[in-house]
């Protein structure tokens, strides 16, 4: 059955702004010439979304004569503002961007083990109005389509623990600040025309890793997120894959040999978690001998050693590192074939080659099922640039539909 003319310009126009959204802008021809479509049907398109507001006249192409068929159109990228949140034990983070993702403001805050809930949450709410606020100071004078500061349309939130998949909200897990659920709830009430989406932090930096980093050439991959806590994600045919329960990845509560004891349903320690979370890097890297500075972090261990790699200490260290590593990636190897795994946070990316390197060699030897082990390229950064990307596709998912015209 044919589609209805409706349908069909519906079609035809999210073609026509997912391809200026991933070109730039474009003229009426290069439109033409990408989707197929005969030069009224584009005519019509550019009016339409010209009149809706969300494309506008970008310049004209230096490659054609002046006038009507050199005219570059683009989306109009400050028709909605964009909030990003990294919710870490220590503190958040956040970005606001346009509607093509450029960023616009970023700002980040310690927060205090010993900070009571209510301070937490206001700081974190005002650190959010703040980069808001100064994200649409900078830009374009409002327009009536334009939501100003405080009426940002869609804000990402990543958060370690579990989301929970029926009611997409945080759920009240062990071990995690009581803020991190508060301050969802909080950022809703503040901000009651955007829309808040929560993901667990590993996921959103898998999608991240898949868009722009290490994972880019893969469709099938696991992400190794190594930081505080140690998590994992699973991407399948393309696909984030996050269990019946919003738990799949929990990989902290592997049991392993090399622990004290067993994990138990409330804490992971005993788990895999107690080998490669970064208090137990850190442990173990002085165990190891490795000559650094007082107080350094997991991070700054890991790429200490990598540049002094070759020196006993480094070497027992790194040595030592991917042999508890090898534990991890090779049960995931083992159960789900992934063919690339990713290791991921701050210290995978410190790790760097040689890490993955001596990891992919453990795992070679491990199991029958090759796989290849890359470090991130995005390191800590792929939460906020993971929760960037899923806002702008929750937004340009309404803004792009019919009804959000």
């Amino acid at each position: 059955m044919p589609a209805s003319p409706s349908t069909a310009r519906a079609i035809n126009d999210r073609l026509a702004l997912r391809l200026l959204q991933q070109q730039g802008p474009l003229t009426a021809s290069q439109l033409k010439q990408l989707t197929g479509l005969s030069r009224p049907t584009v005519a019509d398109l550019v009016e339409r979304l010209t009149e809706a507001g969300l494309i506008e006249t970008a310049g004209e192409s230096g490659a054609q004569r002046r006038g009507p068929n050199a005219r570059l159109y683009g989306i109009v990228a400050d028709r909605a503002h964009l909030a990003a949140l990294d919710i870490r034990t220590e503190g958040v983070s956040v970005a606001v961007s346009d509607l093509l993702g450029r960023v616009l403001a970023e700002a980040s805050l310690p927060i205090g083990g010993d900070t009571d809930t209510g301070p937490a949450v206001e700081q974190a709410v005002a650190l959010v109005e703040r980069a808001a606020k100064e994200a649409g100071a900078g830009g374009a004078p409002p327009r009536e389509l334009v939501r100003g500061w405080g009426r940002l349309h869609t804000v990402g939130v990543g958060a370690p623990g579990l989301v929970d998949p029926a009611t997409g909200e945080l759920r009240d897990t062990t071990g995690l600040p009581e803020w991190h659920r508060r301050l969802v709830a909080a950022l809703q009430e503040r901000l009651p025309e955007a829309r808040v989406v929560v993901e667990n932090e590993t996921n959103l930096a898998a999608l991240a890793e898949q868009r722009e980093g290490a994972a880019r050439d893969r469709d099938t991959f696991v992400l190794l997120w190594l930081g505080a806590g140690v998590g994992a994600a699973v991407v399948l045919d393309g696909a984030l894959r996050r269990g019946a329960s919003g738990g799949a990845g929990e990989i902290g509560f592997l049991p392993v040999p090399g622990t004290t004891g067993l994990p138990s349903a409330t804490d992971c320690a005993g788990g895999f978690h107690s080998l490669v979370g970064s208090a137990a890097i850190v442990q173990l890297a002085y165990a190891n001998g490795l000559s650094a500075p007082a107080g350094a972090t997991a991070a700054q261990l890991v790429r200490t050693a990598v540049t002094d790699a070759g020196r006993p200490g480094a070497e027992a260290f790194l040595d030592a590192l991917a042999d508890r590593l090898a534990l991890g990636v090779s049960s995931v190897v083992a159960l789900l074939d992934p063919g690339c795994v990713v290791l991921g946070g701050e210290a995978g990316q410190a790790g760097g080659d040689e890490l993955a390197r001596r990891v992919a060699a453990r795992v070679a030897r491990m199991s029958p099922l090759s796989a290849e082990v890359r470090p991130s390229l995005l390191g800590g950064a792929a939460v906020l640039r993971g929760a960037l990307l899923t806002a702008r596709d929750g937004a340009q998912d309404e803004l792009f539909a019919p009804s959000g015209r």
